[in-house]
């Protein structure tokens, strides 16, 4: 009876999805669910909660520290959007030409920095944006007749160091989007391109990009979110969760400082709330734009 029961045509696709339905459920709707409750109340690890209503929320409007922190998170999100996104585009149209050599070695090689620990990475750009006279961006620097400068101790220089990072790390990650988007190209559009006498500009502008609308559009969603998350770059860049007037901090730095190093969970629950609704709606709202909510005729 089981075993007709689980062969069922009728059953078995909910057979089959059931085990995504379970983790989806127990690792997502249940710890949102829980946070959303938290961020109501006031918690502290030993001690029993206690109903605030919404005045972590309310005192959320007027924290300038978590002001600041959103500010570096949409800041350090814009500019990765800005160069993650048309850079790793132009080098998929470059590597994917076919009378490109070495393309094999070129994908390798753009790819080979997201394979490294950000632990690393982030160790390593520390040192090479640091204030010492062996630093390396100082030492280019000094060879072009610049004073020294101290990267991480700066709004402006200190995002520069931080999106040096993330463009290190992800333009191989997002040229592999666009590689894989252009694979799905057929070749005969550019060969009629190129028999109406298109420059390859044009074939650029009127073939590939609006082809590659799709892979753009996931190439941004995602990177809209990765922005908005960035925790650990920050943190391994200064050595810590404390930088200098807290220009390295990000939203999620500030929850893992009040939720991890100040014992605050129902206040930390609030601000990952907040975070998690600045995201859908940036991306929702991007979506929208970009048309994926219309109905195809």
């Amino acid at each position: 009876m089981i075993k007709k029961f689980l062969y069922s045509q009728k059953v078995a696709p909910y057979v089959f999805v059931l085990p995504f339905i379970i983790i989806f459920v127990v690792f997502w709707v249940y710890p949102l669910a829980n946070s959303f409750e938290m961020s109501f109340q006031k918690v502290t690890l030993g001690q029993e909660a206690d109903w605030v209503g919404v005045d972590n929320y309310t005192k959320l409007m007027g924290d300038s520290i978590f002001l600041k922190s959103v500010y570096n998170s949409a800041i350090y999100m814009i500019l990765t959007l800005i160069v993650l996104i048309p850079f790793p585009m132009l080098f998929a149209v470059l590597i994917n030409n076919k009378f490109m050599w070495g393309r094999g070695f070129f994908k390798s090689t753009f790819f080979f920095p997201a394979l490294t620990s950000v632990v690393v990475a982030g160790t390593i750009f520390r040192l090479m944006f640091g204030e010492m006279e062996g630093s390396m961006i100082n030492n280019i620097l000094g060879f072009f007749g610049v004073e020294p400068m101290k990267f991480l101790k700066g709004q402006v220089t200190g995002y520069i160091a931080l999106l040096s990072l993330a463009t290190w790390r992800w333009t191989g990650v997002n040229m592999l989007y666009f590689l894989s988007g252009l694979k799905n190209i057929p070749d005969e559009y550019y060969e009629a391109a190129s028999i109406d006498g298109a420059s390859a500009f044009q074939k650029f502008t009127r073939i590939t990009m609006p082809l590659l609308k799709p892979t753009t559009i996931y190439v941004l969603t995602i990177s809209i979110y990765a922005g908005l998350s960035m925790f650990i770059e920050s943190m391994m860049l200064w050595n810590g969760n404390n930088s200098p007037k807290n220009i390295g901090l990000t939203i999620v730095g500030y929850l893992y400082r009040q939720g991890i190093e100040k014992n605050n969970l129902g206040y930390a629950a609030a601000v990952g709330i907040v975070l998690l609704v600045i995201t859908m709606v940036i991306n929702l709202t991007q979506l929208s734009f970009s048309g994926m909510f219309k109905k195809e005729d």
